[in-house]
């Protein structure tokens, strides 16, 4: 088997565009793109800012609305809130007249007991001073 060897062959150099080459290619490349899409960008844009400033008196009307909403909403806030402390302090007031009825009713059995135990002390009791 024979092998050939094929000479490497360079490739031709492309010359190198000079600065103002370079600068000429940029401006007809830039020239050809805002002509091309200066219409349509500009309209697009142009459409865009127009709906901008009609919608700007609707954002600021929905701005005030939610605004006076918001107030609404925080009496509505303060009002329930009143109604749960004053629901909190009924609780608290309950639980304290059962602590009360809970140590009257202590009491009243400490009494019951004492008063029966006097009782039982007068029916074992002899008449007239003598002893049993």
């Amino acid at each position: 088997m024979s092998s050939t060897t094929l000479p490497i062959q360079p490739t031709p150099a492309t010359p190198t565009p000079t600065p103002q080459q370079t600068a000429e290619a940029r401006a007809a490349f830039t020239a050809s793109l805002l002509s091309a899409g200066t219409s349509t960008v500009q309209s697009d844009l142009q459409t865009r800012a127009a709906d901008l400033h009609a919608n700007t008196a609707a954002i600021d009307k929905q701005e005030q609305d939610l605004l006076k909403q918001t107030k609404n909403l925080s009496k509505e806030s303060d009002k329930w809130q009143k109604v749960v402390d004053d629901g909190a302090r009924g609780v608290k007031e309950t639980g304290d007249v059962q602590n009360w009825a809970e140590m009257l009713e202590r009491d009243l059995c400490v009494l019951e007991d004492t008063m029966a135990m006097v009782d039982e002390d007068d029916r074992g009791a002899v008449p007239n001073g003598q002893q049993r």
